[in-house]
C-alpha cells in the first residue's frame, strides 16, 4: 500500500501551522517515543520541557514560570478556565472574553461546565473594556484577552483587562497562542511583565516553527498549577497538572530546539520578513479595489467576494475566510514574497 504524501505548504496561505524548523524536525524524530507525562522514567525529555518552560518565560516577561508544553492553544485555554474554577469558591463560575476570542473557549466552557460570556469588541477589533466590565460580577473566576486574536492579529487592551479581572478577584488569562512569538519584537503591552497576567497560552507549534503539536502553557504561581494537579499512583511522580497524560516527546524536544535556535534573533528576522509580506499583499489587494484590514502582526483580512475566494481555491490556493467573511491570510515562516506575487496574479486575473 503506497502511503499518501504529506500536504506541500506551497499554497497554503491561511494556516497558523508551518514546517517546521530542520532542527525542530530532528529534535522531534529523536524524541518521539519519549513521555514527558512519566518525568521520572524519561528524565531527558523532562529536563528539556523545564529549559523550554524557561525560555517561554524570558520570551513572555516571566522570570520563573510554572507551566509545560502543551498540545496547543486550545489545551491551554481549556487549563486557564479549568485553574481558574478550581481555585475560586463559587458554585456557579463564569468566564468572560471578547467575541474575537478563539472557539476553544466554547469547548472549555461546554466541558467544565461554566457560564461563558462574550463582551463586545472597539472598531479596532480589540476587546470593549467597558463592555467587559459590564460582564463581570462577582462569579467571574476569569477574564479573558487575546494577544494576536486569529482573524485579524488584534492585540486586546491587557493592562485594563488585568485591572478589571483582579478588581473583581478573577484571574486573567492571555491567549498568545499565535502573537506570542512575534510580539516581543513590537511595542504592544502584552505579557506578564507589562500587567498582572496570571496564565498564558503561547504556541511554539505555530511561528515557534516547532513540530506538531508543541503548545505552552504558563502560570505566573505556583498555586495556579497546582489547582490543575492530580494524584498519580501508578507512576513514581505523586501528582500531574497536564490535561493529558502520555504525550509524545517529539513536541517537548521540538519546541526546546526550535527556540535554542532562533530566540531571539531568528524570530526576530522572520517577524521583520513576515509583516513586511503582509504589509506588502494588503497593498496588493487595495490596488485589486478590496477593503483591507490593516496588518497589524503578520495577517491579512481583505473584502473578497466568496465567488474570487471559490476561484482562487479551484486554482489551488488554501484560503478561507473569517467569520465576517474576508479571505484572510496568515504570512507564516513558509509564506514568501513569491508565493504572494504569484497569488497576487491570480486574484487580478479573476
Amino acid at each position: 500500500m503506497q502511503v499518501a504524501a504529506p500536504q506541500s505548504f506551497r499554497r497554503v496561505l491561511s494556516s497558523m501551522c508551518t514546517e517546521p524548523h530542520p532542527a525542530a524536525r530532528d529534535a522531534a524524530e529523536r524524541f518521539l517515543a519519549s513521555n514527558p507525562g512519566d518525568p521520572t522514567t524519561y528524565p531527558a525529555v523532562s529536563a528539556l520541557e523545564d529549559e523550554a518552560v524557561g525560555m517561554l518565560g524570558e520570551m513572555t516577561g516571566l522570570e520563573n514560570p510554572h507551566g509545560y508544553i502543551a498540545s496547543g492553544g486550545t489545551e491551554a485555554n481549556i487549563q486557564a478556565v479549568r485553574s481558574a474554577r478550581n481555585l475560586a469558591t463559587t458554585d456557579t463560575p463564569n468566564v468572560v472574553a471578547p467575541k474575537s476570542a478563539h472557539f476553544s473557549f466554547q469547548k472549555a466552557a461546554d466541558v467544565l461546565g461554566v457560564e461563558l460570556r462574550l463582551a463586545e469588541v472597539d472598531a479596532n477589533r480589540r476587546a470593549n473594556p467597558d463592555s467587559v466590565t459590564g460582564m463581570v460580577d462577582e462569579d467571574t473566576v476569569l477574564v479573558v484577552g487575546i494577544a494576536g486574536t486569529t482573524e485579524y492579529g488584534r492585540v486586546d487592551p491587557i493592562p485594563a483587562l488585568a485591572d478589571i479581572a483582579h478588581d473583581a478577584g478573577a484571574l486573567l488569562h492571555v491567549d498568545a497562542a499565535w502573537g506570542g512569538f512575534v510580539l516581543p519584537f513590537t511595542d504592544y503591552e502584552w505579557n506578564f511583565g507589562h500587567a498582572e497576567v496570571d496564565t498564558m497560552g503561547i504556541d511554539p507549534h505555530k511561528m515557534g516553527q516547532a513540530a506538531v503539536p508543541a503548545g505552552g502553557f504558563l502560570a505566573r504561581e505556583k498555586r495556579v498549577l497546582d489547582a490543575l494537579a492530580v494524584e498519580t499512583p501508578y507512576l513514581e511522580s505523586t501528582s500531574q497538572a497536564t490535561l493529558t497524560g502520555t504525550r509524545s516527546g517529539a513536541g517537548v524536544a521540538s519546541a526546546w530546539a526550535a527556540m535554542d535556535e532562533l530566540w531571539p534573533a531568528g524570530y526576530r528576522k522572520q517577524y521583520e520578513r513576515s509583516q513586511a509580506n503582509a504589509e506588502w499583499i494588503a497593498d496588493a489587494f487595495e490596488s485589486c479595489g478590496y477593503d483591507v484590514v490593516d496588518p497589524v502582526l503578520p495577517l491579512v483580512a481583505a473584502d473578497v467576494p466568496r465567488e474570487t475566494v471559490e476561484a482562487l481555491q479551484s486554482r489551488g490556493w488554501r484560503v478561507s475566510p473569517t467569520g465576517s467573511g474576508e479571505l484572510r491570510i496568515v504570512c507564516m515562516p513558509h509564506v514568501t514574497r513569491s508565493m504572494l506575487e504569484s497569488f497576487a496574479d491570480d486574484l487580478e486575473s479573476i
